[in-house]
């Protein structure tokens, strides 16, 4: 409680610091609001168009976890079976960097067409951008055992899959947590992409409206949620790293 406490106390501190220096720059600079609003506009824009905001942020939320959640299945999957196979590692290693050449912002446009401009649309690019970094950080945690449990698998005669299961996948589990990190850090940049290319929902969606408008202020409101959408899943995922479950009883 004392740790998640102080860091509530860190962030509110980091927040108010930020807002301060977002002020004085729009007071100092004397830029009119309809390029860059000061922070107590935007704040009357979230209240004002609360309802919107829920709405889109919905949407948003909803493709950005089934984007997430695809993509990291799909990267773990295909790094266990990249370790576990060495064929696998000759045909889909050279695929996996080739299809990371290729930019989202050119597939995206492609996916829309295929997809439609419904939520499938949206969720494939998430996937696709969050597979790599999860598969390519797993995969690589799974190939670095060190040679003493190596030299111990093969005494002991272990099959593949037991030094995999045994052996590679606990001590990948900090490559893992890294990856999902990158994965969870990306998402929220490809939900946009996706938005931005064809959708008539999410926040995407309405910062293009709002920026075509020229409501910069109902933008910058989007953008603070999408934010704090991001900021809030990166620190739930962290609460779940360390969670150790309750105390053991020492009387046992």
């Amino acid at each position: 409680m004392t740790g998640l406490l102080s860091t509530l106390l860190r962030g509110g501190l980091a927040l108010a610091v930020a807002l301060l220096i977002w002020a004085g720059v729009v007071w100092a600079s004397g830029v009119p609001p309809f390029i860059l609003p000061g922070p107590g506009r935007v704040a009357a824009a979230l209240m004002s168009n609360a309802g919107m905001l829920a709405e889109h942020a919905r949407f948003t939320a909803l493709n950005l976890l089934s984007g997430l959640a695809a993509g990291v299945a799909l990267g773990v999957l295909s790094a266990l079976n990249l370790a576990l196979s060495p064929g696998a590692r000759l045909l889909l290693r050279p695929m996996l960097i080739f299809a990371q050449a290729v930019p989202v912002f050119a597939l995206a446009p492609v996916i829309t067409l295929w997809l439609g401009y419904g939520a499938a649309s949206k969720i494939v690019v998430v996937m696709l951008v969050v597979y790599f970094p999860v598969t390519s950080a797993f995969f690589d945690g799974l190939m670095r055992l060190p040679p003493a449990l190596a030299d111990m698998a093969q005494l002991m005669r272990a099959t593949p899959l037991r030094r995999l299961l045994f052996l590679q996948l606990p001590h990948a589990l900090p490559a893992l947590a890294s990856g999902l990190r990158l994965a969870i850090i990306y998402a929220p940049f490809a939900v946009v992409i996706g938005e931005w290319v064809g959708s008539s929902r999410g926040l995407g969606y309405l910062m293009l409206m709002a920026n075509g408008r020229g409501k910069t202020d109902l933008m910058f409101a989007a953008l603070m949620v999408l934010a704090a959408q991001s900021l809030i899943l990166f620190a739930l995922f962290e609460k779940a790293l360390h969670w150790r479950g309750p105390p053991q009883d020492a009387s046992g």
